[in-house]
Order: C-alpha cells, then structure tokens, then sequence
C-alpha cells in the first residue's frame, strides 16, 4: 500500500506502542544547546540517569551568545553561567561541542545540515521549536520541551502522538523578487497559524522542487509558525547533491549506499493524505507581516486588512494587533518608516541569505536613522561570506557585521529593540516582546526585503527599489 515519507519513518523508528495510544520513537539525532539543556542535565542528575547515547547527541551555542565581542568571559553573566554549564555537561557526559573556538559553532539549526548531521529518513529532536527546518532533508524533525530533552538523554525515545498530513502543493514558478520566505508566510496567512494542528506537512510542487536546499529550509523552519507538528520536503537529487562531501555525511561508497536508501524514504505515488492544498506560486508577491502572530500578513503592495471584513471570530485579534503596532486599518504597508533591519536567525542566515542581500545593498548606503545589522547563522557562513567580500560589502553600506548566533530574532542577548522601535526582520516570529522590547515591533519579511527597507529607511518593494532609489 503507497505510503507517505512520515508513514515510512515513522515505522521505521517505531520502538513500541504505548497503552496511552502513542508510538515510543526512537530519535536518530539529538541537537542540544545551552538554553533548554541544563534543566534536562540536572533532572537527569536528580534521578541517577546517564546519557545513552552521547554519540548520537551534539550541542552548540547559539540563543545567548553575543555577535559582538565573543570573548570569554561574557560580559552577560548570566550567558557565562548558562555556557559554562553546557561545557561541563558535555565534558561529563563525553557529548561533542561545537563552541566558540570550534570552528563550527551557530546556530543549532544551520550547523546540522552545513555538517551534513541532518539526512534523509532521520528523526531529529532538538529543545527548540524551530527544528522543524531539518525537514528539508526529508527527515522527521521535532522541537521538544525541557523534559523532553531530559528524556532523549535518557533513552533516546520520545513517546509521542501519531500524526496526519497534508499535503501542500506550491504549483508554478515564483516571480522575480519574490523568495521562500514569502512563499511559507503566505501558506500561513492561508492556512492560519493553528492550521496545522495535529498535522506534518509535506511541501511538494514545482516551486519547492526548484528550491534550493537554502529555501526549503526556510520553509521548513516556519513551518511550526503555520501549527504543524513538522514540516518536510521528499529528499531528491538536490538534497543528495548538498550532501555530498559534508563532514558528518557517508563518505565514498558508503554515501552511494545511503543514496539509494534515501531514494527509496519519500512518499510513493498514490499515497493518501488527510489534506491537500494547492497554492499559485505565480501569484505570490513579496509579502510583509503588519501585525503580532506570523499569519497576520499582507503583499507589501496591498493594504492593512480591516476588522470588519474579517469574519466575527478574526475581529478580537485584528483590532488587538492593529492597537498594538499603532496602525489604521486600511493603511498601506509600503511606506512603513522602520528603525532597525536584521538580517539573520535559522530562518534566513545562510550564505545565500547573506548574497541576497548584499545584491541589494551594493553601492547603496543604509538610511541614517536606521540601525542595521548581519548576523551570520554559522562560523560557517560567516568565513564563506568573507571569502566572497560580502562583509565588505555589508560594512561599506553602514550595516554592522556579527559574529554568529540567533541575535536580536529572540533577543536574548545584547541584540534588542528599544522602546517602540519598528524592526525589518528575516527571522521567523513577530510576537509582542520577541525582540526584547515589551513595545518594540516587528516586521518579517525576506532577507532581500529587509536589505531594501534598511537603506530606503522604510518598507519597500525590493522589485521596485532600484527605480524607488532613482
């Protein structure tokens, strides 16, 4: 009987089934990082449990670093602490670190698959909600809460509820200027970000298979933002292609070996969904969030939505989000002045992120009274960058170059708005308080996107911003 990608892996990484009606998954990869992994150590100190397979555990160092001066001590005490109990942890526990003086450290969700850890037909757990990226690689990638990182630590296993799918089929070609990023936030604003409820979705259609491994990623990744459990794409020759070569992937024959396996972890033709969506990928255009939860969105040339003509159920929160970023509804997005642009975070810092950008940017300069800044979602990405002068460029059009880590996507760090300040942002939320002001507001959109507001001094239509700097 055909089945789909989820169904194959999640039978094949079935341990048992539970009393309760879920299913014991044996998880494949485990990522850790130093904001949800001291509370798990310490529970598992608590009880007297060792980790089972620190083989099968990597951790890194991401949400508090600073992008600035990366010196030890940090300046953060509290950063220091949290870092400092990562490394005795691993040490103790024999777990591998990708830290500062690593040469591989960044964010948890750009180094798994630069280091070729994330692959097809895997499960992956990581104390994160956005590991859903991973499943770009045709894996099944989960973020977990605190004890549930204790409980992979402990045994590898999450004990977990089954799963339906649906099937998302973005047909077409995208336009110029417009990106993956626009093409997840407009599945959002259709869908709804409780729509996925209960269900993976599986990204299929031209637009997708067109993607490179960089794009499906960023789809991926927001994939939570939309309410689904997981988000992935059925691996192909471009995944096989990324692949090759990375340093924690089947090397030589052994990689031809898992080629075949992998082609072999996708859904078969026939498959059945509990849902399908299709989606014109032709009439996407570059998109902007206006309010405070990712599905409130609009094309950057279209108007704030208003409150009475949504449906009764949608007004509350429409007429909460438009108090909140102090706009009229019926105003348009284009225009927007912004204080602050961000380029980076696990949705939109990978080096072809970065390209975008600085293909924007070159020969410009950013507008003065905008505070703008690049943070690299890896060391990684950050010494390719360099490599191709992109650093120069950034730096010569005003913006600040940053070390990598997950900065001012959630504010953790030094990396904050202030007050009311309005933020052109490639990161995945634009929650009230996400970018560490209580008032601040947030604007997501794609890294060209933001690359444009930020020497415009507002929101711009990057199809347009060549004829708007004339």
């Amino acid at each position: 009987m055909p089945q789909t990608l989820l169904q194959k892996t999640w039978t094949a990484h079935t341990v048992r089934r539970l009393p309760n009606g879920q299913t014991q998954v044996f998880v494949g990869l485990h990522l850790i990082h130093e904001v949800t992994s001291p509370q798990a150590f310490d529970m598992l100190r608590a009880r007297g449990w060792s980790v089972k397979f620190p083989e099968r555990t990597i951790a890194t160092v991401d949400h508090i670093v600073p992008t600035r001066d990366q010196r030890r001590p940090f300046g953060d005490l509290m950063a220091e602490d949290m870092l400092a109990a990562l490394e005795r942890n691993c040490r103790a526990a024999g777990i591998r670190l990708l830290d500062l003086s690593s040469g591989s450290q960044g964010i948890v969700h750009v180094i798994g698959p630069e280091l070729g850890l994330t692959q097809p037909g895997m499960t992956i757990a990581c104390g994160d909600s956005h590991t859903s990226t991973h499943g770009a690689f045709g894996a099944l990638a989960f973020g977990i809460g605190t004890s549930q990182v204790r409980d992979v630590l402990a045994s590898q296993c999450l004990a977990m509820e089954p799963l339906k799918v649906r099937r998302i089929d973005v047909r077409g070609r995208l336009g110029p200027g417009v990106y993956a990023k626009d093409v997840i936030l407009e599945i959002i604003r259709r869908l709804g970000v409780n729509g996925g409820v209960g269900y993976a979705y599986e990204y299929a259609g031209e637009a997708i298979e067109r993607m490179s491994m960089d794009e499906r990623m960023t789809v991926c990744n927001m994939s939570i933002e939309g309410g689904a459990r997981v988000g992935y794409v059925n691996p192909d020759d471009t995944t096989f292609d990324y692949l090759r070569g990375r340093q924690c992937a089947p090397q030589g024959e052994a990689f031809e070996r898992a080629v075949a396996w992998w082609r072999t972890m996708r859904s078969d033709p026939g498959a059945a969904y509990e849902d399908e969506v299709a989606i014109d990928a032709g009439a996407i255009r570059p998109t902007v969030t206006w309010g405070i939860n990712p599905g409130q969105s609009v094309y950057v040339d279209e108007r704030l939505p208003k409150p009475s003509d949504a449906a009764p159920a949608d007004r509350a929160a429409l007429d909460e989000a438009l108090e909140f970023m102090g706009w009229h509804a019926g105003d348009p997005i284009s225009g927007t002045r912004i204080d602050v642009a961000f380029v980076g975070s696990c949705t939109n810092a990978r080096l072809s992120d970065l390209r975008e950008a600085a293909r924007v940017v070159r020969g410009h300069r950013v507008a003065p009274h905008v505070r703008a800044l690049v943070v690299p979602g890896s060391q990684a990405v950050r010494m390719a960058a360099e490599r191709e002068g992109l650093d120069r460029v950034f730096r010569d059009a005003g913006f600040d170059w940053r070390g990598a880590g997950c900065s001012m996507c959630l504010a953790m760090n030094q990396d904050r708005l202030e007050g009311r300040e309005i933020c052109a942002s490639s990161s995945n939320r634009n929650f009230k308080g996400r970018q560490g002001s209580p008032t601040g507001r947030t604007l997501l959109m794609s890294p060209a996107m933001v690359a444009a507001a930020a020497v415009a001094g507002e929101v711009v239509d990057v199809r347009a911003f060549s004829r708007h700097d004339e």
